[in-house]
């Protein structure tokens, strides 16, 4: 908990301190919403590298709920920044409350652009993300750069919501703009040989073959909506959609949920950093 501050029941990274802290949880003040996260480190011989948001805020008499995991590569710097800067770049655009779509997808090219011409190393790394935006608790946008992925249960049914971007998938893509995707080394495919994923932010000596644009999907929360599950990596891997969303519903506690999904993919032997956010829907 160093450099840790606590704040309605959510810890906040603050400058200079570690990577995002283990676990905690909040709630809607308005609506029987409620959250719960857990973030464990991988078994990679690196710090930890996965970021995450998860609170309720209050802005022109709306209440949002803002969730979202970034998942770092080459080091913490680019997830980070992100923690602190993507949310706030898609709420003060002016288009936010009448065409969230163009928003989310202006914010997160303005927000890669700041990354790459930040300083010489803060773009050097790189970052998936995975954001999830819940208005007056009935409306949800959603919107992934990379494979860290959204999953909804609708009546227990899992519905995935994101795209995960991967370089066999989108090799035309990256052939175009002049990088190829190769297995070697290894047998994971990636962008140059280098990364394991065809859209990112940073990344800047990949950047001329890869893409950051986001895709956005939207929902309604009604009555048939029972969880959101957003998670890394290095829970897919892993762990089915039906899978998460099942072992999800077994506990009314998102905070218990999110800590038992990231302890069954450590049993499962998951290698990467692990972390997940659970938002119950209903009491």
């Amino acid at each position: 908990m160093d450099n840790l501050c606590c704040f309605n029941s959510v810890y906040y990274q603050v400058v200079g301190g570690r990577s995002s802290c283990s676990s905690g949880k909040g709630r809607s003040h308005q609506s029987p919403v409620k959250y719960g996260f857990s973030l464990v480190k991988g078994k990679a011989n690196h710090p930890m590298e996965d970021y995450h948001v998860a609170k309720f805020v209050q802005l022109q008499k709306h209440e949002l709920g803002l969730f979202a995991i970034y998942d770092g590569h080459l080091g913490d710097s680019v997830p980070a920044y992100l923690q602190k800067n993507l949310f706030s770049n898609i709420l003060k655009d002016e288009d936010f409350w009448t065409d969230p779509n163009r928003s989310i997808s202006k914010a997160y090219e303005k927000t890669d652009e700041a990354i790459l011409s930040h300083n010489p190393d803060l773009g050097r790394g790189g970052s998936t993300a995975v954001t999830a935006i819940l208005i007056d608790g009935c409306k949800l946008w959603i919107a992934n750069v990379g494979d860290s992925r959204a999953v909804l249960s609708r009546r227990g049914q899992a519905v995935q919501m994101t795209t995960d971007h991967e370089p066999n998938t989108e090799r035309g893509s990256i052939e175009n703009r002049g990088g190829f995707v190769s297995n070697m080394p290894g047998d994971v495919a990636r962008v140059n040989g280098q990364l394991a994923v065809s859209r990112a932010f940073g990344d800047k000596n990949l950047k001329n073959h890869l893409r950051s644009d986001p895709d956005i999907q939207n929902a309604d929360i009604g009555p048939d909506t029972d969880l959101l599950i957003l998670a890394s990596d290095g829970l897919w891997k892993v762990m089915s959609n039906q899978e998460a969303v099942d072992l999800a519903r077994k506990s009314k506690d998102p905070q218990r949920a999110a800590k038992q999904l990231a302890a069954e993919a450590l049993n499962r032997d998951s290698k990467d950093d692990i972390s997940c956010i659970v938002v119950r829907f209903k009491g």
